[in-house]
């Protein structure tokens, strides 16, 4: 059996998978708290003819053997949680966090998500809540409607300032965090979720205890490198075709073998 058509099906769809994560990496570069994935591959199981360490007689091991490859998978598109740059938006209602950790979510079926995406509003009673309008756990009370000014500390302590001039604090911002947050589940809508290999999470203050400082009045990027990912669809791409080309080679050698006849 020519090994190399089928070797060489899998790195073309392994560099298919490849391109399809690259892009959309890229589709995200502006996307606020986005972290990119990266792709990683083993090699499949081989054929082993002669196996390596085989006795050949009067006490003689073969010091090699002979190992078909049967090509190669994609065995994770891995999160790299890297900071993202910290854009200032000047924003009263965006939040930043520097360092470990995120900001919980309350679901629409009450579950609870993740997200480091800090691009806040104000809901209609004063709660805090998510572009989409989902509402914040572990973050401050309601906004008294007379409230002219809000203003959030490093250490996510949140004070507002009253029509009449004074200030009152309302509240404190908490994070979570995660021992293996490459475990977390994609949502989509800039959350994550919980999973058994993400470990359970751990929630704390923010500034304490290795947990990042908040920043009001900025936003975190996207950790995509632009340059970094064009890089990697160039190597995708002549993967694929030099994958492509073994398969249009192997065609070729079963063809000349079934025209020797003639």
């Amino acid at each position: 059996m020519n090994l190399s058509l089928y070797s060489g099906a899998t790195g073309m769809e392994a560099q298919q998978l490849s391109l399809n994560t690259i892009a959309n990496n890229i589709a995200n570069v502006n996307t606020s708290g986005f972290k990119k994935s990266k792709i990683e591959f083993q090699d499949l199981l081989y054929q082993n003819p002669r196996p390596v360490g085989g006795e050949t007689g009067a006490g003689n091991i073969v010091p090699t053997g002979i190992e078909m490859g049967n090509g190669t998978k994609v065995v994770s598109t891995a999160r790299v949680f890297s900071q993202g740059n910290l854009t200032q938006t000047s924003e009263k209602m965006d939040f930043a966090i520097d360092g470990i950790g995120f900001f919980e979510v309350e679901r629409p079926d009450g579950t609870p998500s993740y997200t480091r995406d800090g691009a806040f509003k104000i809901g209609p009673n004063g709660e805090i809540t998510t572009s989409e309008g989902l509402p914040i756990l572990n973050g401050p009370n309601n906004f008294p409607p007379e409230a002219t000014g809000i203003f959030v500390a490093p250490t996510g302590l949140v004070s507002v300032q009253l029509g009449d001039g004074t200030i009152q604090e309302n509240g404190q911002f908490q994070l979570t965090r995660f021992s293996n947050p490459g475990g977390l589940r994609s949502l989509g809508g800039n959350l994550y979720q919980e999973t058994p290999a993400s470990g359970p999470p751990e929630a704390g203050l923010p500034g304490e205890n290795g947990f990042g400082s908040i920043q009001q009045g900025y936003l975190e990027m996207s950790n995509v490198n632009v340059v970094g990912e064009m890089v990697n669809m160039i190597v995708a791409q002549r993967a694929y075709e030099i994958n492509a080309k073994s398969i249009q080679t192997s065609d070729e050698m079963m063809s000349r073998v079934n025209n020797l006849k003639r």
